[in-house]
């Protein structure tokens, strides 16, 4: 990437000489990777392995916000969230392509920031960026990525496979991006009402983090492995605790009971969340872009797995016909819902 501090408008390179100038330095790592960029088509090859595959797409405007956002982290976090699908799968990523629509307010070096955060997060992963698409936009920009995983099919991990009476497991902690979220936007407004004030984020480095750059879970399914565990069913936590609980209980056509007292929280997002005047249960419920994993375990792998710091046991599947609920602190039953973010921020209105 280059160090120039100048501004080299892309309609100087075009479309062609920006795809080549983000790709020029590309090495494949994979394998599997037959022929990237540069082609038609990329050619990937899996012998005697089943393939997943999974897509998101992140917009200006309604999924991340550039006034806060760095370019670099927004290229990260982009490929991130797209390999936290693969790994719910219990698969494992090894090729992406990225499609990007882009106004002329950004400049080659402004691109090359944020494939920058791409490359970073590739080679983390060990993952090929083979392919994608360049073309303009009218109003801002738009990430497109697509992840290529390969897993042993009889390691494949489902949300249709869970069974009544499996123990409920999720890893890391939840809730911490939610209030990294409340606390950047609350430093935008603050710096909209007067420029000269700066950003009052000290202390704060964890759920910034959490936000800005989340980290896909690469380590669970290895853990996991060396626990002799295999999941009975699983699932990224992306939109909330709550609304990803629902979707492994619809897709398994089950219930669950989940105990409030059980979900991890850090005593950062703890602090940061009663400083909004937000109860930390619920940003973990419907907060959202945690990128934990969520899964289930047969009953018999509890001693493998209890006491292990990576995990937490919150609950089990049930009958469908029992509901799928929280059992809050002081014991009293509340149904699940899936509300997502909307539900935070109406809780202030």
């Amino acid at each position: 990437m280059t160090e120039n501090s100048g501004r080299t408008e892309l309609g100087e390179l075009g479309e062609f000489g920006i795809i080549k100038h983000l790709t020029k330095n590309i090495v494949l790592k994979n394998d599997s990777s037959i022929l990237g960029v540069g082609d038609d088509c990329a050619v990937i090859e899996y012998k005697n392995k089943q393939t997943v595959v999974t897509t998101d797409m992140l917009v200006e405007g309604v999924h991340f916000d550039l006034m806060y956002m760095p370019l670099k982290h927004l290229g990260y976090k982009s490929v991130m969230v797209n390999l936290s699908d693969v790994y719910a799968m219990n698969a494992v990523p090894k090729q992406i392509t990225v499609s990007i629509a882009i106004s002329n307010r950004f400049s080659v070096e402004a691109l090359e920031e944020l494939y920058e955060g791409i490359y970073l997060a590739c080679n983390k992963c060990t993952v090929d960026l083979v392919g994608g698409d360049t073309t303009s936009s009218t109003s801002g920009l738009v990430l497109s990525i697509t992840a290529i995983g390969e897993v042993e099919a009889s390691e494949l991990v489902r949300r249709d496979t869970a069974k009544e009476s499996d123990l409920v497991v999720v890893s890391g902690d939840l809730g911490g991006a939610y209030v990294g979220l409340q606390l950047l936007e609350r430093e935008k407004e603050v710096f909209k009402t007067n420029p000269k004030i700066q950003p009052d984020l000290e202390g704060h480095d964890y759920i910034l983090e959490r936000q800005l750059k989340p980290e896909a879970r690469m380590d669970v399914p290895v853990l996991l492995k060396k626990l002799e565990i295999k999941p009975t069913s699983m699932i990224d936590v992306s939109d909330g605790l709550s609304s990803e609980m629902l979707h492994l209980c619809e897709s398994s056509k089950l219930g669950c009971s989940l105990y409030e007292e059980k979900i991890p929280l850090d005593p950062t997002t703890i602090n940061m969340a009663r400083e909004f005047n937000l109860d930390p249960t619920v940003c973990a419920l419907s907060g959202g872009e945690d990128y934990e994993l969520l899964f289930t375990i047969d009953l018999k792998d509890y001693d493998k797995i209890k006491g292990n710091p990576n995990f937490t046991v919150i609950g089990h599947m049930t009958a469908k016909s029992a509901g799928a609920n929280l059992i809050a602190r002081n014991g009293a039953l509340y149904p699940l819902t899936a509300q997502g973010w909307d539900s935070l921020l109406k809780k202030d209105e």
